[in-house]
């Protein structure tokens, strides 16, 4: 890390508001004016809304992630975490990938930390629960739902095969939905690979706590997602949720009970928990509480964006809703960035600072290959689409979405392979412990006795036995 004696911006977060804020800041900065830092306990940035078709295999892994340090080349990204802010001395106590502690001093902070999984105190569930959050998550569940055929496949135990088999998607939202579309169509596919196997000996569980799924488009086309889901087999719960989850033994408030090796949990997102060090103002539900300039209220010189900002809804509030906030999603998050990014130059500056207002462009989402829904809204008018059309909508949005253009287009190289190869149907679990089978081949030899000694050894015996027998 180097040091300077010109301001310091400092990024907290290189999520998609702290990759976009700190592109640019970068962009607009003139030369020398300013030393842009970006921390983040990861040196990529994840586009979660391809997670499920990471998951699915559809996109490679490495192509939904994008490098900080080769995005931002002009910045200092520093691997680890801000654990605490100073307002009054301005100063970040950073906890790095390893080493000691240290502080790092500023004069303008970005706070993008995003969202976590909102979880609840249900008994089994941090043991058994796989969430959608980051890549690693993505891969993991590929990768452990070809497992659990590998298993079915393998085995005559009927109960082994039927809780290899069962899978409990909680969560109705977008993440959720989409995820269990896509694993359900990818383990479609792969059963035809398996003799032992096949869609007909699975159960796709789909709960929600709400009475519909996919609220982001609209209660019809969240309908229509809902039937389109049980049509190919998902069985759908709405309004309970789970109990318990022990041992894989799933409870749900309904009275169903089922035995499941694969319970995925994406029950909504929370602010990031460790806000509530930084001494920031925080709304009900834990976001920084921002004003429509994305500045933190009551200071001058902190900005906060996407999800765990609270940040007003001017078109809501002028259509007359006095309590409308911009929710979190991708479009928001893009748009408040550029925004933040402009502000923090014109508060450095000393120019006036800009509203963020933008008008909510619609929603699309996937459920498997060639199927989904989008709501598009131009003005006063909802275009709603389903099926094949809706599916290239989504793609078309977010492979435009992606950041970079090298991401962009190694995204839809993936597509185009696609379309002409099969689905790739391998299990590579072992790579979640890539070093057990070079710990097995390294283990010490059990000690073996030398040729002497067991000529002596027998000799010994020998002699033993004479004495016995006379």
């Amino acid at each position: 890390m180097s040091t300077t004696e010109r301001p310091r911006i400092l990024v907290v977060g290189g999520g998609y508001v702290g990759l976009y804020a700190a592109r640019r800041i970068l962009k607009k900065m003139r030369y020398g004016e300013a030393t842009v830092t970006v921390v983040d306990p990861r040196s990529y940035m994840t586009y979660q809304p391809f997670l499920p078709e990471a998951a699915a295999g559809n996109i490679s892994p490495r192509h939904v992630v994008v490098p900080l340090r080769r995005v931002l080349p002009k910045a200092e990204v520093l691997t680890g975490r801000v654990t605490s802010i100073d307002q009054d001395r301005k100063v970040a106590s950073i906890a790095p990938l390893v080493g000691e502690a240290y502080e790092l001093p500023f004069d303008y902070l970005v706070v993008a930390l995003g969202a976590v999984s909102r979880t609840f105190p249900i008994p089994g569930l941090a043991e058994q629960g796989i969430g959608m959050k980051g890549i690693e998550e993505a891969i993991g569940l590929r990768n452990h739902v070809l497992e659990q055929l590998d298993k079915a496949d393998s085995t005559t135990d009927e109960e082994i095969r039927r809780k290899a088999l069962t899978f409990v998607f909680v969560g109705g939202g977008f993440a959720g939905a989409e995820t269990i579309g896509e694993v359900e169509d990818m383990a479609r596919d792969a059963a035809k690979y398996y003799k032992n196997v096949s869609r007909e000996d699975m159960r796709f569980i789909l709960v929600d706590a709400a009475d519909k799924i996919l609220p982001e488009v609209g209660p019809k086309l969240g309908k229509y997602g809902k039937e389109h889901l049980e049509g190919r087999g998902v069985e759908v719960y709405l309004s309970t949720s789970m109990d318990s989850c022990v041992d894989g033994h799933v409870v749900l408030k309904n009275g169903l009970e089922v035995d499941s090796n694969t319970i995925v949990w994406t029950a909504g997102v929370k602010p990031n928990p460790v806000l509530s060090r930084y001494g920031l103002p925080l709304g009900p539900r834990g976001h920084v509480d921002c004003e429509t300039t994305l500045q933190v209220k009551g200071t001058d010189y902190i900005w906060a964006a996407g999800d765990n900002a609270q940040v007003p809804d001017l078109v809501g509030r002028k259509a007359g809703n006095e309590n409308a906030w911009c929710p979190p999603n991708a479009q928001h998050a893009l748009r408040q960035a550029r925004v933040l990014g402009d502000n923090v130059l014109s508060g450095m500056r000393g120019f006036p600072q800009k509203d963020y207002s933008h008008a909510n462009k619609g929603a699309v989402a996937g459920l498997g290959l060639h199927k989904g829904v989008a709501m598009i809204v131009m003005g006063k008018m909802k275009i709603k689409l389903k099926g094949r059309l809706a599916w290239y909508m989504h793609r078309g949005y977010h492979g435009m979405a992606m950041p970079t253009w090298n991401r962009k287009i190694r995204v839809f190289a993936d597509w185009t392979l696609g379309m002409f190869l099969k689905r790739e149907v391998v299990s590579l679990g072992a790579i979640e412990t890539p070093r057990e089978e070079f710990y097995e081949a390294a283990k010490p030899a059990p000690v073996a006795a030398a040729p002497k000694e067991k000529s002596e050894a027998k000799a010994k015996e020998k002699t033993e036995e004479k004495a016995k027998a006379s």
